[in-house]
């Protein structure tokens, strides 16, 4: 049973709305970011980038308590409200290519602790911990855990007549997407919406691995310094999106290595084909069409990896899946990364980027090597989840991406 619950978003008046949505910090680039916070006031980026005030960086604690000081501020001009009574929230975005619609809601604490709320990839402690001390001294949070729960028709039925209502906010981006929120405080169909809920066995973490963990740990804080604690407080739900699995968008990410870990270009592939049946494709961009099959462009060619299925053994979903694969065989005994996280000779490019990218990356010298996939599905990331495994980092990057200040969750 899946525990969502309504909740009193602070959010943006209506005719700013717009202005204050940002994208999230570490997507700007440094001209982009002085742009904002230079010609628009009511950015969510004043809030989060408080040093901008002072034209001075500021990092650690110092840093929480103005972001928390910004906030504030926002409220105090009446830039942000609350809602008076708890919602759910209805957000679509339609990009060029797609529609996303899904429900902001707050879900629970416990289901996470007894994993009602399944999770597929590690965490960091010390990234953790660091965000559960900035949640803990700002109080609120604005980036949604991205949730994933099996097609509902019933849902479904909800959202199509909603979307048929006028919004609360819609507003274009820069990037020509165009997004829309409506508020959902009616009984019937707040309670419609739960009671489907509690009807699913489970929910899976989409994206937010970090931010789910980081609301755990604040909780736990939270209750054993509460004499009083009942269950009820905000600090026992994190606000996430919730959104069907047919309706995500999983890409894959591209891997780019700086060096042939001390092999000639013929030693890296003869090491290869203990493995992998190789062929050499020249100029032609080649883009795998089936499970288990790689692209790589090396020293100016193209080529096709096939795994050679009799030498490798499939013993669970994780030894199934591509990036795993490429790390066991490849990355790892060959090239010798052994940190995907961490090591400074690999890179990632998400697959909503170009192969020409990986050409153009090594033909320029900053990689000697690159190497794409086909994106995992959702079925094979549940498959890990239900086995309590964890894929290698940058296994998936998923859409949506949602824009940071449209509801804001206080705790």
């Amino acid at each position: 049973m899946a525990k969502i619950v309504p909740f009193k978003a602070v959010r943006p008046t209506k005719d700013k709305a717009g202005m204050v949505a940002s994208r999230p910090y570490e997507d700007y680039s440094v001209g982009e970011l002085k742009a904002q916070l230079d010609y628009n006031p009511f950015s969510f980026l004043h809030i989060i980038n408080p040093g901008y005030k002072f034209q001075h960086e500021i990092t650690g604690e110092k840093r929480f308590q103005l972001v928390k000081n910004r906030y504030l501020e926002f409220k105090e001009d009446n830039i942000f409200i609350q809602d008076a009574t708890p919602c759910f929230y209805f957000y679509k975005i339609v990009t060029r290519t797609h529609t996303f619609c899904g429900i902001i809601a707050a879900a629970s604490i416990q289901d996470y602790k007894d994993n009602l709320i399944k999770r597929h990839e590690d965490t960091i402690a010390f990234r953790e911990n660091l965000f559960k001390d900035y949640l803990k001294v700002v109080g609120f949070n604005t980036e949604p855990v991205l949730l994933t729960y099996p097609d509902s028709k019933v849902i479904d039925n909800i959202m199509a007549g909603v979307v048929k209502t006028k919004p609360e906010y819609e507003f274009s981006t820069y990037n020509k997407d165009i997004h829309y929120l409506w508020k959902i405080s009616e009984t019937d169909i707040v309670e419609k919406i739960q009671a489907e809920f509690e009807m699913m066995p489970k929910l899976y973490i989409a994206d937010g691995h970090h931010r789910s963990a980081s609301s755990y740990l604040l909780a736990n804080e939270s209750k054993e310094a509460n004499p009083n604690h009942n269950g009820d407080e905000p600090y026992n739900y994190f606000m996430s999106f919730l959104i069907s699995e047919s309706k995500l968008m999983i890409y894959e990410y591209s891997r780019l290595v700086k060096d042939l870990n001390g092999l000639s270009k013929e030693e890296f592939l003869m090491q290869l084909d203990l493995w992998f049946r190789i062929e050499r494709r020249g100029l032609e961009v080649y883009t795998p069409t089936k499970k288990h099959h790689f692209n790589m462009y090396l020293d100016g060619e193209f080529y096709s990896l096939y795994l050679r299925k009799t030498n490798y053994e499939f013993t669970d979903s994780l030894s199934t899946l591509d990036t795993y694969i490429l790390y066991q065989k490849v990355l790892k005994p060959i090239l010798g990364i052994e940190d995907l996280r961490n090591d400074n000779r690999i890179a990632y490019i998400h697959g909503r980027n170009d192969l020409i990218e990986i050409k153009s990356q090594v033909d320029s010298g900053n990689f000697a090597v690159g190497f794409g996939m086909l994106p995992l599905t959702i079925d094979e990331i549940k498959k890990v989840a239900d086995e309590g495994l964890t894929m290698p980092p940058k296994s998936t990057y998923i859409e949506p991406k949602l824009r940071s200040g449209l509801t804001i969750y206080e705790f």
